[in-house]
Order: C-alpha cells, then sequence, then structure tokens
C-alpha cells in the first residue's frame, strides 16, 4: 500500500511539475516575443499535435504494461493512407473514420498475440511490425500523397463551440483513459501485469489476455490518432514523419510513465506532448533552430528515467 501510494504520489508530482514548465515556457517566451501568445499560434500548438497526444494515451497503456511498441508511427502512416483512399474512393466518409480504428485495433491484436502467447519480446515484435508497415505503406502507395480529398472528410478542422475537434479528442480521450486506468478493475490489471507478471499470475489475473487487450486498445486509439493526422491537411503524406514513434514514446516515459511498467498516467503523457508541441514553437520565436527540439527531448528522457530508476530504490 506504501510502495503504491508513493507511485502515485510521483506520478501526480512529475504532471505537476509539467504544468509548472509548460506555464513558465509560454510566460518567458510570451515576454520575448508576444505573437508566441497569439491566438494562431496557440491553436497550432494545441491542434498540430493533437494527435501525438492521442497515440500517447495508448502508448502509455503499452509501457505501464510492461511492454513497448515502436511500430506506432508506421501503423499511423498506414491507416491514415487507408483513410485518404476509402474517402477518396467513393466509400462513406462514416467508413473512411471507423476503418482505422477497426484495422488498428486488429493489427495490434495480432502483435499482442505474439508476445503474450509465442512469447515474443514486444520490441521485437513490434520492429518486425514496423519493418512490415513502412514497407508495405512505401511499395503500395509509390510516395505518392493522396489528395482530392471530399468536402466533410477533414475532421480535425471541425469546430465545436469554436473550439478546434483535436482538442476536444485530446482532452476527452485522455479523460476516458484515466477513468479506466484508476477506477476500473481492468486498468487495475494493467498495472498488475507491468509491476510484476509472476505475481500478477499469482493472483488469478490474465497475463495474456491483458497483454493482448491492451494492444488492442492501443492499436484502436492509433486509428483515432491517424484520422486526426489524415484530415489536418488536404493532402496525406504517403509516410509519416521521421521518428514520429520515439516523439509518442517520449511524450509517455516524460508525462510520468516509467520504462520498466507499471507506473504512470495518460494525463502526464497528454501534458507532455503539449510541451513537446510549445518547444518546438518557442524554438521559432527565440530563433532558434528547430533541430534542438531533439536534443532537448533527449535530455527530457534521459532526466525522467534516472528519476524514475532513483525513485524505484527509494521505495525499494
Amino acid at each position: 500500500m506504501k510502495r503504491g501510494l508513493s507511485r502515485t504520489l510521483g506520478s501526480l508530482g512529475q504532471e505537476i511539475l509539467l504544468v509548472v514548465v509548460i506555464l513558465a515556457l509560454f510566460a518567458f517566451v510570451g515576454a520575448y516575443n508576444a505573437r508566441f501568445l497569439s491566438q494562431h499560434n496557440l491553436t497550432s500548438i494545441f491542434v498540430g499535435n493533437a494527435y501525438i497526444a492521442v497515440a500517447a494515451i495508448g502508448m502509455s497503456l503499452v509501457i505501464i504494461s510492461g511492454n513497448i511498441d515502436v511500430s506506432i508511427g508506421a501503423l499511423i502512416g498506414v491507416l491514415a493512407v487507408i483513410s485518404g483512399l476509402l474517402a477518396t474512393n467513393g466509400y462513406p466518409i462514416w467508413l473512411a473514420w471507423l476503418a482505422p480504428l477497426v484495422l488498428g485495433a486488429a493489427i495490434n491484436t495480432l502483435v499482442g498475440c505474439l508476445i503474450a502467447y509465442a512469447k515474443v519480446p514486444s520490441i521485437i515484435a513490434t520492429l518486425a511490425m514496423l519493418s512490415i508497415l513502412s514497407g508495405g505503406l512505401i511499395t503500395f502507395t509509390g510516395g505518392r500523397w493522396i489528395s482530392g480529398l471530399p468536402a466533410g472528410y477533414q475532421l480535425a478542422q471541425f469546430r465545436l463551440l469554436d473550439v478546434p475537434s483535436p482538442v476536444w479528442f485530446m482532452i476527452g480521450m485522455t479523460i476516458l483513459a484515466a477513468f479506466l486506468m484508476r477506477y476500473t478493475a481492468f486498468g487495475r490489471t494493467i498495472y498488475a501485469v507491468g509491476s510484476n507478471p509472476e505475481a500478477a499470475r499469482a493472483s488469478g489475473i490474465g497475463y495474456e489476455a491483458t497483454v493482448v487487450k491492451v494492444f488492442a486498445i492501443h492499436g484502436a486509439i492509433a486509428g483515432v490518432a491517424s484520422v486526426l493526422f489524415a484530415t489536418q491537411l488536404q493532402v496525406i503524406q504517403s509516410t509519416t514523419p521521421i521518428g514520429l514513434e520515439l516523439v509518442i514514446i517520449t511524450a509517455s516515459v516524460v508525462g510520468g510513465v516509467s520504462i520498466l511498467g507499471g507506473v504512470g498516467t495518460v494525463f502526464g503523457s497528454t501534458l507532455a506532448a503539449i510541451l513537446f508541441a510549445a518547444i518546438g514553437s518557442s524554438l521559432i520565436f527565440l530563433n532558434v533552430s528547430a533541430y534542438w527540439l531533439r536534443a532537448v527531448q533527449g535530455v527530457l528522457i534521459l532526466a525522467t528515467v534516472l528519476a524514475d530508476m532513483a525513485r524505484r530504490r527509494r521505495t525499494g
């Protein structure tokens, strides 16, 4: 009980720290260049990276369960292209939005089965899936972007109460996932299998079934992220941004999810995704090369992992 309380407080402390850092960054850069706090730039920060925050929610569940997924960037790319092809080939728009969720869940269910039942390490299983998806995507599309998207397809450009829909998706899915992890039996089993798989088995928890379910949920969430990614512009790229999977993993870890499993919350990963977007934007307004963002992310993830290891040693 004491150890669990300590880890919960540790995650809460990480979230509070992220909020403080985000507010301090906004205040500092805004004082240096007032245009940083303009409505247009703030909208870009929250909307442009909302799909990363959404994807980091599923990644957080995977890492908390004691696994990892390095194929998430390629999966988002493939699902975005499938969505776009359905939309441009006369299929109903609702199907173009729904299909990525179903296919993402199906693909990751297969990955989860390989990890849970075939005992393939998650890093190996997802690295293989990364190669299959990225290679298949380039082969199928030939590198051509998808254009001519029909009216009404651009989900990421919709607004509700003058707030862009990606922001609503980011907030809503973060709250739902947080409720799942904190207040449901399934959420507690995810923490249990991530903390100690053998102890979880001994207490009657189905380790294999839990891992498969986590990956299936992760795949469905990746489907949502892919639709937001696909509909934010008038064209769909045939590839995803280089290093997208690393950004998503980093958002989860910097948000307080322990890379060793069993610890963390989805609120932290969402805040970390917002922080990365704000840092990337601030570098432009400070006239600093955007390449420094990678360096900052590296420092943050190293500091977070070292802090997590120190916290685990203190709590035993």
